[in-house]
């Protein structure tokens, strides 16, 4: 939290404006566009029509934070960001998705899923099995995990799932279908 007023004080002395929906995205115009700046802890990526705005941006980052470790710079039409996959091939469009952030979550789950469904709004969705049994430790933490990470992906490229993802949030007591069928 130090961290993070510090340096949303930095920005806003260089002109940012924070977004009041969500306090890590700020912009400001310079050079006749929009340089917006997103980040998380130490995962930063800026955006501008004008390359040079991003060059200058990375020299001042370099000179707060350079004697930690380089500032990595990374250009090219595809960017990879907190487990999203930005696409700006298409001019004046960008394409975002999370394909392999979601197949990390899919491939890190113990219990194995052996069966593929049409929609993530299955018809079993919201009924919860009366036999079912509280989860071992290691799978509630998993399970947590898992809603967690869902529950990201969510809000940043699938709100296809947020149905899905909404239901076992509200869980007060993390259970397993008896039978183990996922």
């Amino acid at each position: 939290l130090l961290w993070y007023k510090k340096f949303k004080e930095k920005l806003e002395k260089i002109d940012f404006k924070f977004n009041p929906y969500d306090a890590c995205v700020a912009n400001r115009s310079v050079k006749g566009g929009q340089q917006t700046v997103r980040f998380h802890v130490d995962d930063l990526m800026s955006s501008h029509k004008d390359a040079k705005v991003n060059d200058d941006f990375a020299k001042w980052l370099d000179g707060m934070y350079g004697k930690h470790g380089p500032v990595k710079v990374v250009r090219g039409k595809v960017h990879e960001y907190l487990g999203m996959r930005f696409d700006f091939s298409v001019k004046e469009q960008v394409a975002v998705d999370m394909i392999e952030y979601m197949g990390s979550i899919v491939d890190e789950c113990s219990v194995k899923i052996t069966t593929r469904v049409p929609s993530p709004a299955v018809d079993k969705l919201l009924s919860v099995d009366a036999d079912s049994k509280e989860l071992p430790k290691l799978l509630a933490e998993e399970f947590h995990t898992i809603v967690a990470k869902g529950l990201f992906a969510c809000k940043r490229a699938r709100p296809d799932i947020h149905m899905a993802i909404a239901f076992p949030v509200s869980y007060t007591h993390l259970t397993l279908p008896t039978n183990r069928e996922v």
